[in-house]
């Protein structure tokens, strides 16, 4: 996999790299996200592994710059900020997962892994169903023409639903494939993201199968 590292520590990119390259990634290292923007307009990544706090433009700026241009690489932000709003803001910006610092090198290659897995399976790219409208290539989406506001970490859930149109996807499986983990936090964050599809989307667009998990509902 191709990875970007981006972090203006010098010290921190050198040992990501030396991890990332033992498991046979492909790295590349920037330290500032004018020179990540440098480097992907050369060249593409699967994966960009981001601090926040970087000079100039943030991490979470240059978040919501790859994702406003359309289809982008995975994120796994690493972050000193261990406040749940920052957090919640690193991912609604357009971050799929995120890693307190300090953190473990072990649990950031495990990281990176399922991220990476996630990344490689085949995303959806416009959907129809009824009036509403995904397009999931350019993150749009239309309820009856009007546009509906859906955060990253909504498009991630929605892209996993319509992916696997035709069956139930676990609640555990959903979990795991979004969050790495299925504590009850996670588990509760599901359940707002899963409600707040529906009133954006409509009711009935994510169905629940009891006691198993949920499912894109065609109608």
């Amino acid at each position: 996999m191709r990875v970007l590292v981006v972090d203006d520590d010098a010290e921190l990119l050198e040992l990501v790299e030396r991890a990332l390259v033992r498991d046979d990634h492909e790295v590349r290292t920037a330290e500032s996200a004018e020179q990540a923007l440098e480097i992907l307009e050369q060249d593409r990544a699967d994966l960009i592994v981001l601090d926040l706090g970087l000079p100039g433009a943030s991490g979470e700026d240059l978040c919501r710059t790859l994702r406003q241009r359309g289809p982008s690489p995975a994120i796994l932000v690493l972050t000193a900020q261990s406040a749940v709003s920052s957090r919640v803001r690193c991912l609604d910006s357009g971050a799929d997962d995120y890693l307190a610092k300090p953190f473990a090198v072990a649990e950031l290659r495990a990281r990176v892994r399922a991220v990476g897995r996630r990344a490689a399976v085949p995303r959806p790219q416009l959907v129809v169903s009824g009036d509403v409208r995904l397009d999931f290539a350019n993150r749009r989406a239309q309820v009856a023409g009007d546009e509906a506001p859906i955060t990253a970490r909504e498009w991630a859930i929605l892209e996993v639903l319509a992916s696997e149109r035709g069956r139930v996807v676990g609640r555990g499986e959903l979990l795991d494939r979004l969050w790495n983990q299925s504590n009850g936090a996670a588990s509760a964050s599901l359940e707002v993201l899963i409600g707040r599809i529906r009133r954006k989307l409509g009711s009935e667009m994510v169905r629940t199968v009891r006691g198993k998990g949920y499912a894109w509902n065609d109608g």
